[in-house]
């Protein structure tokens, strides 16, 4: 074992015959998969050797834990802002940044970014997400709006709450959807075998979506989509539901094959377009952005020139 910090444990009566893994999870308050990993990553000795983690404890064993020293956190990326006052500004995020920290995610995020470039952001009463008053997924580009003052923060959550915002998003589906053009009036709720996938069920929140086929490619099509409400993952369970799922979503059924062939390795799902009324005046903001240079060599290849 090498670097970072020593600690060392010696097991008593009460961890005797008990699994190495399961006790280590249990000292450092981690999940069992990661106490696992340490140990087959050579972080942990018995009585100065290396054990599997199935080895039972015995009282009285010296159990060592090398704890690398943590890495230096990435810098948070710099995002292009597309409009800025002082009450709040609309931003470009890119694919593969997350909007804020969560169980999962400890950075950089976009608030991180926010804060590096020192803009002021909204006080909320979820401290890790100050200004925000929607999002985009990680694998989402695009426009997104955050509050700078509690004025603006306010003001916005209630447009969103209203469903009174533009937001139409550019996706490239696996195959055509037909017809060219319809609403998607579907319930959306937590999948019932991943906390993490959202699917089409009875019960959930109502969810609407309006789409239309821009232009049929044979194996896909450009596909616009305007929300109506603004369920989480909204635009990729709808088109999974009607059997066109986002290609490069695998999470929602699409083809790991097609997704190689059109050099993509994130959904391609663009937010190109955030419309409301600015919550002081009432004047219209209106942006649209255009997709990202992976998407626009995936739709080339999927459609060729237009």
């Amino acid at each position: 074992m090498t670097g970072g910090t020593l600690r060392e444990v010696v097991t008593g009566p009460a961890q005797d015959g008990e699994r190495l893994d399961t006790a280590l999870a249990a000292w450092l308050d981690e999940p069992r998969a990661r106490a696992q990993a340490r140990l087959a990553g050579g972080q942990v000795t018995v009585d100065g050797h290396p054990a599997p983690k199935s080895h039972r404890l015995r009282a009285g064993e010296v159990v060592r834990v090398a704890v690398p020293a943590p890495a230096e956190p990435a810098p948070a990326p710099a995002v292009p802002v597309r409009y800025e006052d002082d009450d709040l500004l609309v931003v470009a995020k890119p694919a593969g940044l997350v909007v804020h920290v969560g169980a999962a995610v400890s950075g950089p995020t976009l608030v991180d970014a926010l804060r590096a470039r020192g803009t002021p952001l909204a006080d909320s009463t979820d401290l890790d997400r100050p200004g925000i008053v929607h999002r985009l997924d990680r694998g989402t580009s695009g426009l997104i709006v955050v509050a700078k003052t509690g004025r603006a923060r306010a003001g916005l959550r209630a447009l969103f709450d209203r469903h009174d915002v533009i937001r139409e998003y550019t996706a490239l589906t696996q195959g055509v959807p037909e017809p060219g053009s319809a609403t998607v009036d579907a319930p959306i709720a937590r999948a019932t075998r991943s906390r993490a996938r959202f699917a089409v069920r009875a019960g959930g929140r109502r969810a609407v979506s309006h789409y239309d086929v821009e232009r049929a490619c044979g194996r896909g099509a450009v596909v616009g989509v305007r929300l109506e409400t603004g369920r989480t993952h909204q635009v990729r369970v709808h088109l999974a539901a009607i059997g066109h799922p986002v290609v490069g979503d695998l999470a929602y059924g699409a083809s790991p094959e097609l997704a190689a062939e059109l050099g993509l390795t994130r959904p391609a799902l663009h937010a190109r377009r955030l419309g409301f009324a600015h919550p002081a005046d009432g004047r219209m903001i209106d942006l649209v952005e255009a997709p990202p240079g992976d998407l626009a060599r995936a739709r080339l290849r999927l459609c060729g020139d237009d």
